[in-house]
């Protein structure tokens, strides 16, 4: 088994290598992902230090063995939460002796740092609504203005219309499809995320992510967040919804090295019950379809993760 854009294709990983200022989720690396899924391998990407990657490609990082490698000092370390890496003949691995962060993850960064606000959702469809309209309202009510683009891998090429979306998720039969989604420009606070269409028990479920780019975390509309969740869930059945703020490259890629803590700003989940004590409800969205938001924090407190922990325990008892 081979694939183009493997250097190295072992029995845990496909070791992709990239020497290039900014990585993006190339046709390429997305036909690797496929492949990767299919196959229960990781994607590793190897870059040099000096490299940046696009957060399309930053979110899908995230499976069993994938890993950003970044190649520094004569060694390797991992480019998004600096641990030390080392080759085990079949994958990168993080190195059992290592006991601090790479230095190369803790240099001070070398390009702006701004805020960048995510904010994860999954809704389910019915009959009325409409594919993509999650993430069409999500970033309408949060920029003003809806998406800009889509497309399977990058850069996004597709003008944003809601109704290829639906035609082409309609087209795929049951199979899951996932896509890239940029906005902003002309003035407006970058938008740059990814989002999920797959089949759920016979429906159709939306999960996005979508990450905001600010210059200043004051610009970041926290308090905007529960009427926009709250208009989200009266037109779509919210399964959940997740905020938080971190600091980050202004132009929404991310550099291997330490910027500093993301911190919660709050989460929606359907149903109605009241929080525990400290992590108060408020309840959103129509009372048909019951849904409750938890304020967490302005996401630069990092007491606040006690409280998400607080809020997600209290959670999972009352669902039990």
């Amino acid at each position: 088994m081979s694939h183009p854009a493997a250097d190295a294709l072992t029995s845990k990983a496909m070791v992709v290598l990239q020497d290039r200022p900014v990585v993006p989720f190339t046709t390429w690396l997305a036909e690797g992902l496929r492949l990767c899924s299919e196959t229960r391998r990781g994607l590793q990407v190897v870059t040099p230090a000096e490299s940046r990657i696009t957060m399309p490609l930053r979110l899908v990082l995230t499976g069993p063995n994938s890993r950003w490698v970044v190649r520094a000092d004569g060694g390797y370390y991992d480019g998004l939460t600096g641990v030390p890496l080392l080759w085990d003949g079949a994958a990168f691995v993080v190195d059992p002796a290592a006991r601090a962060y790479a230095p190369g993850y803790t240099k001070p960064p070398n390009v702006p740092i701004g805020a960048q606000l995510t904010v994860t959702l999954r809704v389910r469809h019915t009959a009325e609504s409409v594919i993509g309209g999650a993430a069409d309202h999500i970033c309408r009510s949060l920029t003003g203005e809806p998406p800009g683009g889509w497309g399977t891998s990058e850069p996004a090429t597709g003008v944003w219309r809601v109704e290829d979306l639906a035609e082409m998720f309609g087209s795929r039969v049951s199979a899951a499809v996932w896509l890239t989604v940029v906005g902003g420009g002309e003035g407006g606070p970058p938008v740059v995320g990814t989002m999920l269409l797959s089949e759920v028990d016979g429906a159709a479920e939306e999960a996005v992510t979508l990450v905001i780019g600010y210059t200043d975390p004051q610009e970041a509309p926290i308090a905007a967040l529960p009427a926009a969740v709250g208009t989200l869930a009266a037109a779509f059945p919210l399964i959940s919804c997740f905020a938080q703020l971190s600091p980050g490259n202004t132009d929404l890629t991310t550099g291997p090295r330490w910027v500093g803590p993301a911190g919660p700003v709050g989460l929606a989940v359907s149903g109605s019950a009241p929080g525990p004590p400290g992590v108060p409800g408020q309840q959103i969205g129509e009372t048909r379809s019951p849904t409750m938001w938890y304020s967490l924090g302005d996401g630069r407190r990092q007491d606040a993760w006690q409280r998400y922990e607080q809020l997600t325990g209290y959670l999972r008892a009352q669902a039990s």
